[in-house]
């Protein structure tokens, strides 16, 4: 992963950071009526997806489908448009937060119902191989989904059927308040995955790079016919599992694991590397400026044409 790739990654997490903390600072304003689950802190698998950008693979998601929509290369006009209710969203303002499509940049849906988006995705890869197109589908969950019956009979179909899927955990150790432990005990999903003899790989601390070749090795695998490809990517959300509040206060996560991640934050990383690689501060800074600012633009834009639609009072 060369420095340019790296500086591709950062200003697509730092778009991603700005966004959902735009929707977390104004959502109480009551103009987005949806339900969000916002991905503050989990930028580093959209960042890496968009290293890969290819319009043409297939994306699927679940009801944390923000970055993933723009890390496919989805148009944040269009995203923030859609949260707004309007007609020029990306789902026709009639989606919302949970049920994002844009099928011009590949991004096929997202749903509400945990595990219910597996195996449409398996779908889109099967629809792929009959047609013998180069391209492959990403199937996102997150490990409460990888306790649903459907994940098991997708990735045994997947593999069943050698179809060119790449399933993507984003494994950030609990399902709403309940921690990894009571729901799986000691089964790791690596065991899970093996033995329905998908290629396996695993990220614990947001190491980028190493994401970004084991990407590269699952994309290579996926697309030589040999089945499907998983990566497990350890991770954490920062806010609640729905709404723009932070509820450390509720104790349900330990302070020490807090402070773990706190230490792994992928936007320090990335910047940290550049800094390293020769960036100045100066640069970076003003770039993070620049991202923030057209993130904002495009947010008020958006929330203006919400308010002129339904005749609202600004006040």
């Amino acid at each position: 992963m060369n420095d340019q790739l790296v500086l591709l990654a950062f200003k697509k997490a730092c778009e991603i950071r700005e966004a959902e903390t735009l929707i977390a600072e104004n959502y109480n304003k009551g103009y987005i009526r949806c339900p969000v689950h916002l991905s503050i802190g989990q930028e580093l698998v959209p960042s890496i997806l968009f290293s890969f950008h290819d319009v043409n693979d297939f994306a699927i998601s679940t009801h944390r489908s923000h970055a993933h929509y723009l890390g496919k290369g989805g148009s944040l006009q269009r995203f923030f448009d859609e949260l707004h209710g309007l007609p020029s969203g990306c789902s026709g303002g009639k989606g919302g937060s949970m049920h994002l499509i844009d099928e011009s940049v590949g991004f096929m849906g997202s749903t509400a119902i945990v595990g219910n988006s597996i195996p449409v995705g398996v779908g889109l890869a099967e629809a792929q191989k009959l047609s013998k197109s180069k391209n492959l589908t990403y199937i996102f969950l997150g490990d409460g989904a990888t306790e649903e019956g459907v994940f098991y009979e997708s990735i045994n179909y997947a593999y069943v059927r050698k179809l060119p899927c790449l399933f993507i955990v984003e494994n950030n150790e609990y399902s709403v308040y309940t921690p990894l432990k009571p729901r799986q005990s000691c089964l790791k999903l690596e065991n899970k995955a093996k033995a329905f003899n998908a290629h396996y790989s695993q990220n614990l601390l947001h190491e980028y790079k190493s994401l970004f070749n084991a990407w590269s090795d699952a994309i290579k695998y996926v697309k030589s016919n040999a089945g499907p490809a998983l990566i497990e990517v350890f991770t954490n959300r920062k806010l609640a599992h729905c709404g723009p509040e932070i509820d450390d206060n509720l104790g349900y996560r330990p302070q020490k694991f807090l402070s773990k991640w706190e230490k792994y934050n992928i936007l320090d990383i990335y910047y940290k590397s550049l800094l390293e690689a020769g960036y100045s501060k100066k640069y970076l800074e003003d770039l993070i400026s620049e991202i923030r600012q057209n993130c904002t633009n495009i947010y008020f834009k958006s929330e203006k044409k919400h308010i002129i639609l339904r005749g609202l009072n600004e006040s």
